[in-house]
């Protein structure tokens, strides 16, 4: 980015020594007259091709300026789309992780109410079948809401590993063959 930015202010730079240039000239030469006017001094003539030259070198030099930041910002863009594919990669997966523990956190609640209305139930000397029910599915969902999460940690794993085991799936392809 620094060298786009330099590049950026060498151009603009060279466009004011071009309008500097092109204010001179206006100045040094007198306006045109509508009737038959003198010729030049020799001394406006070279100016200006003086000047003229400049400008040509100064087009040239933004032109080529001006491919160097495609080129610049081109390579930019090809380095960042795969680190782009990976960033929607990992939040896909945070997503996941984040709804698997909001689950977790649903279950460890109901567990926790669960629990308590045993626990009442118990002090107060009464057996409440429905309460035992209640708590079993309750534990049953946050098996399954663990299991869900471990799931999507492997799931992690696996695609961690996937980029390290690809060259070595290759080279048994080719042993094989």
């Amino acid at each position: 980015m620094d060298d786009i930015a330099e590049l950026e202010r060498r151009i603009t730079a060279a466009l004011m020594r071009i309008d500097r240039g092109i204010d001179a000239a206006r100045v040094a030469a007198p306006a045109p007259e509508i009737a038959a006017a003198p010729a030049e001094p020799a001394g406006g003539t070279e100016e200006l091709a003086r000047l003229a030259e400049a400008l040509d070198e100064e087009r040239m030099v933004t032109a080529q300026l001006q491919e160097r930041l495609r080129a610049l910002r081109e390579k930019d863009a090809a380095a960042t789309m795969p680190l782009e594919a990976e960033i929607a990669r990992l939040t896909k997966q945070l997503d996941v992780q984040g709804l698997e523990m909001q689950r977790l956190k649903k279950t460890v609640v109901s567990l926790r109410e669960q629990l308590r209305a045993m626990t009442e139930a118990m002090a107060e000397n009464r057996v409440e079948p429905h309460l035992l029910n209640k708590a079993m599915l309750s534990e049953l969902e946050a098996l399954r809401a663990l299991r869900s999460a471990e799931a999507a940690e492997l799931d992690e794993i696996l695609m961690a590993l996937d980029p390290l085991a690809a060259p070595a799936l290759k080279e048994g392809a080719e042993q094989d063959a």
